[in-house]
């Protein structure tokens, strides 16, 4: 957990390039701050399962406050987070979007 209990800046990328930038309170996740600040992100189960809110790290530092399950340990590694169990740790800059998702799990119709 951060060590203190300051909010941090999370800067969110688009896949057009547009940004939105949503403060997120200390042991909040960035879906939960994302809704409460009305900027639409994509998300499903809430639990870290689906990986439908599976974005890309670009700057800073994460954690997930749960078992990340539909990440394995090489999208982790490449600097993939859930949204919906992810907490910053430090400011941020994460690319998101629907098909943030495909990359990281691939898809039969690319």
């Amino acid at each position: 957990m951060c060590a203190n209990a300051a909010a941090h800046s999370v800067e969110l990328v688009r896949p057009d390039g547009r940004t939105e930038t949503i403060r997120v309170e200390n042991g909040e996740t960035i879906v939960d701050a994302a809704e409460r600040a009305d900027v639409a992100v994509p998300y499903g189960c809430l639990y870290g399962v689906c990986g439908t809110c599976t974005a890309e790290l670009l700057d800073g530092d994460v954690r997930h406050r749960a078992s990340p399950r539909a990440l394995k340990t090489r999208s982790l590694d490449a600097e993939y987070v859930l949204l919906c169990i992810a907490t910053p740790e430090t400011d941020c800059r994460i690319r998101i979007g629907h098909g943030i998702q495909a990359e990281v799990v691939g898809t039969p119709w690319k």
